[in-house]
């Protein structure tokens, strides 16, 4: 039987009136009485990034396995321990934290409600019923540092992050890596450029930031630029439609957002640990603890499709490939903060 989607307002009485934020429920003719709370960070769904990408692992697992979802996004940071709570209250199975911020507030509220499973992504909580699901995305960027080093024309490249933390560091770190290691193989002298949106989590939703970001480094020569910002990446996107110079996306698949011009998305594997941990519920199977996800997990990945391939010479190719398998091999550990 065909699965029905209905989106609206939670209107449940023990959520709204303790605190204001919005939710919507995804009703799947409902088979198993298991509940999934996907609980987002900052902007929310509709980033073409970080968020969309939890929420599509949540909603092919609530489809699957025919599963209520409901999603919270919450209207400041202070609501995100709230939402955890009021759902923990209400016997959600598993309530899931999609950003780093969600360490501290998680650790609280996991310890109150020991009987409740909790997933974290991108952070680590130590705790027997959180499942904390991190990722080696330096992996991905330095096979995207490669690419971009083989590509440019200009022999610049450029990196924009979000907010300037260790792990948006890590992103970048990677990146360079890539490149040092093209310039090493073949004698190049590929400049990196490097700019952050901000210190805060608003960085991540400040497209109008990325955007101002990104034309300056296009105009000092750069011809690719790697967009970590989450939603902030939209303005970088949208400076990379309107100079026609490469960009290249991170969290979920972006090449069909400017064919031409995304070179490769670094696929972070988010969508995939969201399905697994909830598929783990249903399964009842989960275990709490890290679970780390890189290139040998199929965790991390660069994608090529039909909106990029011609982009992509087969000689890039061939080096990148080349230079995944020696990361795979533990020849290359990437790094992921500076020495």
């Amino acid at each position: 039987m065909q699965n029905k989607f209905q989106n609206s307002w939670l209107t449940v009485a023990l959520i709204l009136a303790c605190f204001a934020m919005g939710a919507t429920e995804t009703a799947s003719a409902a088979v198993s009485s298991i509940k999934v709370g996907l609980i987002y960070d900052v902007r929310g769904r509709g980033d073409l990034s970080f968020n969309d990408a939890a929420y599509a692992g949540a909603k092919k697992a609530s489809d699957e396995f025919k599963l209520k979802l409901t999603e919270v996004n919450p209207g400041q940071s202070t609501d995100t321990e709230l939402a955890l709570r009021r759902l923990a209250k209400l016997k959600y199975d598993i309530i899931i934290g999609v950003g780093f911020r969600f360490r501290n507030p998680i650790h609280r509220v996991a310890g109150e409600f020991p009987n409740v499973k909790f997933a974290l992504i991108d952070e680590v909580v130590d705790m027997p019923n959180v499942a904390s699901l991190t990722y080696r995305a330096q992996e991905g960027t330095f096979l995207a540092g490669v690419i971009a080093a083989l590509k440019t024309e200009t022999g610049k490249i450029g990196f924009i992050g979000g907010m300037k933390i260790p792990l948006l560091e890590a992103f970048e770190i990677g990146f360079d890596a890539g490149r040092q290691a093209v310039n090493g193989d073949f004698g190049l002298d590929v400049q990196l450029l490097v700019d952050y949106v901000g210190v805060t989590p608003q960085a991540f939703d400040d497209p109008a930031k990325g955007k101002e970001l990104a034309i300056a480094q296009y105009n000092k020569g750069a011809d690719v630029i790697i967009a970590a910002a989450g939603a902030s990446g939209l303005g970088i996107l949208e400076a990379a439609k309107s100079l026609k110079k490469w960009i290249i996306w991170v969290d979920s698949n972006g090449n069909h957002l400017a064919p031409g011009l995304v070179l490769t998305s670094v696929i972070k594997g988010v969508e995939i640990s969201v399905y697994e941990t909830i598929k783990s519920v249903h399964e009842g199977t989960f275990i709490g603890g890290q679970k780390d996800y890189g290139l040998k997990e199929d965790g991390v990945e660069y994608t090529v499709d039909d909106d990029n391939r011609a982009l992509l010479s087969d000689d890039i190719l061939a080096q990148v490939e080349s230079f995944k398998a020696k990361i795979i091999a533990g020849e290359i550990v990437v790094p992921y903060k500076r020495e």
